[in-house]
């Protein structure tokens, strides 16, 4: 049997048991058993140290066998542990807004040989929370536990003009196989008056975010043609909204972009989830109290441009704006 690399058997350790306690040298042991040298010495050295539970030390093969076992059940959870570059990787990706399942999807995507689990890194992530290091912090949402807290919100209801049901929207547009589905929705802040306005695209969830002066229901329809007037028809089939009365000039859309509009039902925030789901994302960099004076329009561009060029696990960890880009470059082709 020739020299290889791998972890040592119960049957070897045996071996090693025997001929050690029979005062064979380390060297003669690894003949025996088909292993360098090194690998016995270290076999003997890690495993025949005193401990609390083993206070007479020594060696012995069922013993070493548990403790190795023991030592490769916690390196598999602290993979990050024994790999700084890629625990460093990690730690960047974070701390610049992306969830453990996007980095984790992205690595193995650019370079499957170093590839790790999102639940590896979410392990790692609260083994060090524990440890008072609060690496939680670093998670999107800054959860200090896992799990869901429970949902709150929904809509008022109002009367708006040609107001459709969101049920009457095509099947293209609730199953997302097809682009130029549009959400739209605001953001709000604690000081009144501050709000953003934010267009969701369904399918590659690419995003446009506006900060018009007010919500009031012209301005709001005047901005939403301003930021999609400029895209191929295929890309603008429909937008959804909620039923705030920022959007009761909805119709004006219909002539200006040749987009067709529809409402929630009532309390129903979760039938246009995809632009909630974007507002929750923006929520890491803009938290409610956030003063919005103090933000330029080049940062709210910015942070569109953060948000599009998320690698997402939904686009096979592409980022919305290469998503975004295939479909309108097809569209002005066709």
């Amino acid at each position: 049997m020739g020299l290889h690399y791998g972890q040592l058997s119960l049957d070897e350790r045996i071996e090693i048991y025997r001929l050690h306690e029979a005062g064979i040298s380390r060297r003669l042991i690894a003949a025996a058993i088909g292993r360098a040298p090194s690998t016995v010495s270290r076999e003997l050295r890690r495993n025949g140290k005193p401990t609390k539970v083993w206070p007479r030390g020594g060696y012995h093969a069922v013993r070493a066998q548990e403790r190795s076992e023991l030592r490769r059940h916690r390196h598999r959870r602290f993979k990050l542990a024994r790999q700084p570059d890629l625990r460093e990787f990690v730690k960047n990706g974070l701390a610049m807004g992306c969830s453990p399942e996007q980095i984790a999807g992205r690595l193995t995507l650019e370079n499957p040989e170093r590839s790790i689990s999102h639940e590896s890194i979410y392990r790692y992530i609260y083994h060090r929370s524990a440890q008072k290091d609060y690496w939680h912090r670093l998670l999107p949402r800054r959860k200090a536990r896992r799990g869901f807290y429970g949902r709150q919100g929904g809509s008022s209801t109002r009367f708006i003009k040609l107001r459709r049901p969101i049920d009457q929207r095509p099947p293209e547009a609730s199953d997302r196989a097809q682009p130029g589905h549009w959400e739209a929705d605001y953001m709000l802040f604690s000081k009144s008056g501050d709000n953003i306005l934010v267009l969701h695209e369904r399918k590659t969830r690419f995003t446009i975010i506006d900060m018009p002066p007010n919500r009031k229901a012209h301005i709001t329809a005047n901005r939403i043609a301003s930021r999609l007037r400029n895209l191929p028809q295929a890309m603008l089939r429909t937008i959804s909204f909620d039923n705030g009365s920022e959007f009761a000039e909805h119709y004006r859309l219909h002539q200006r972009l040749g987009v067709q509009t529809f409402f929630c039902d009532t309390h129903s925030p979760w039938q246009k989830g995809g632009v909630e789901n974007t507002i929750g994302r923006l929520r890491r960099l803009m938290p409610r109290k956030t003063n919005l004076s103090t933000i330029s329009h080049q940062q709210i561009r910015n942070y569109a441009d953060r948000l599009n060029n998320t690698p997402r696990k939904c686009l096979g960890f592409l980022t919305p704006a290469e998503a975004f880009s295939q479909f309108s470059t097809s569209a002005l082709q066709t």
